[in-house]
């Protein structure tokens, strides 16, 4: 039963990846009372299975051209360098590195030699040619151009856990199947949601002002509980592949004609194994094949273009993730972040994680102006709050050794 009478929200955010807990961030340091709700882990999906690369636009300028994709993301490496560094809120320092910067190579064909000279058009994250001394050991025995890109590659896990700690209280674990109830008068006018405590059975009413939906691909599900469409949304899936043994730390990118052939990031496991996250052209290529299948054919990509690669003692794994973005004509990727507002609703996608903060500046600037000295409502007790999710390198169970 319902204890009190519902409790007015100013915004009440379902989602709790990167944009969800980033735009909490935003949020409260605006002063306004925000509460996230979050049905898995936090992060669960496209968030903890990302490669962590804070892309600085390159790979939208691979055909010589400077994309509507490129100048969206252009002035976001130097804003996520900043909050990392703790110069500006917020402050993730806390937020591990996997590595400062990343590498660039390239395949022997004359395409890729054209597609690096464009890859310089127009990005303050310009590649910078390395000298044959200044190149990792893995890479040396690449033909043609290997350069330094400044793209920080973050840990997932660390910085969902930077994100949600310092608001801990305004999030909460629900049940979304049987414990979830969007009341709307209008289609995407909810006046109404009510929860049900997946530990005690309470009921909880809150009466949000706002209600914004960065649960990715969840998203299509609220829409209906709010009576709008879920066809605004689009999924793009991968199928992307695990390696992990004596491997080299390696984060970068292979480019080939118009294409990132491969895009290897590196970790470390549970234990202290390196594990390399390769997604790219592969991972698009992938989506078809069984996992078997993809393994061989990665192992295959990267004898070709990481000549110097030892895979011996190296297990395969293949994973597959869905990327949730609004829907666009043919279902190619959208350009930059998608922002929908019906109602008092508000649905976004970031479409690349590095693109979260202006999309969290967008919806903030979307909200009324909050009242002067306004006081912050207090914290809801006794409720179960979500876990980081896993990473996927330490949730697999089939590996494969022989390729």
């Amino acid at each position: 039963m319902t204890r009190e009478g519902p409790r007015n929200v100013e915004v009440l955010i379902f989602g709790g990846g990167a944009a969800g807990l980033w735009l909490l961030d935003e949020l409260i340091r605006d002063g306004r009372d925000a509460l996230l709700l979050e049905a898995h882990e936090l992060g669960s999906g496209q968030t903890i299975a990302s490669q962590g690369i804070v892309h600085g636009g390159l790979k939208y300028t691979l055909s010589g051209l400077l994309t509507s994709s490129a100048r969206a993301i252009s002035e976001m490496p130097l804003l996520w360098r900043r909050c990392l560094a703790g110069e500006r809120e917020p402050n993730l320092v806390e937020a591990r590195l996997r590595a400062p910067y990343c590498h660039l190579w390239q395949t022997t064909s004359l395409r890729s030699k054209v597609a690096m000279v464009g890859a310089r058009a127009g990005l303050r994250v310009r590649p910078r040619k390395l000298g044959d001394e200044q190149r990792p050991e893995i890479l040396k025995s690449c033909p043609g151009v290997v350069a330094r890109l400044e793209e920080q590659v973050i840990e997932p896990s660390t910085l969902l856990n930077t994100l949600s700690e310092r608001h801990r209280g305004r999030i909460l674990k629900i049940d979304a199947q049987s414990g979830l109830e969007l009341r709307a008068s209008e289609p995407g006018l909810v006046g109404l949601v009510r929860l049900i405590n997946p530990d005690t059975g309470d009921s909880l009413d809150l009466k949000p002002h706002r209600v914004v939906f960065t649960a990715g691909a969840g998203n299509g599900g609220l829409r209906q509980l709010s009576g709008l469409s879920a066809r605004a949304m689009q999924r793009r899936p991968l199928h992307m592949v695990l390696a992990r043994g004596d491997l080299p730390l390696l984060n970068g990118h292979c480019v080939d004609g118009m294409k990132t052939r491969v895009t290897i990031t590196s970790t470390r496991d549970y234990a202290d194994r390196t594990v390399w996250q390769i997604g790219g052209q592969l991972a698009e290529d992938g989506v078809d094949l069984a996992p078997e299948a993809l393994v061989t054919h990665a192992a295959s990509e990267l004898a070709a273009v990481l000549p110097r690669l030892d895979p011996t003692r190296t297990e395969w794994a293949t994973y597959r993730v869905d990327r949730a973005e609004a829907r666009t004509g043919g279902g190619l990727r959208p350009d930059t972040f998608s922002i929908i507002a019906e109602g008092n609703t508000v649905t976004a996608w970031p479409t690349k994680m590095v693109l979260v903060p202006e999309m969290a500046r967008r919806i903030s600037g979307l909200l009324p102006a909050r009242e002067k000295d306004a006081p912050m409502p207090q914290e809801p007790p006794d409720w179960p709050r979500p876990n980081i999710a896993i990473p996927p390198w330490e949730e697999q169970e089939q590996w494969f050794s022989d390729v």
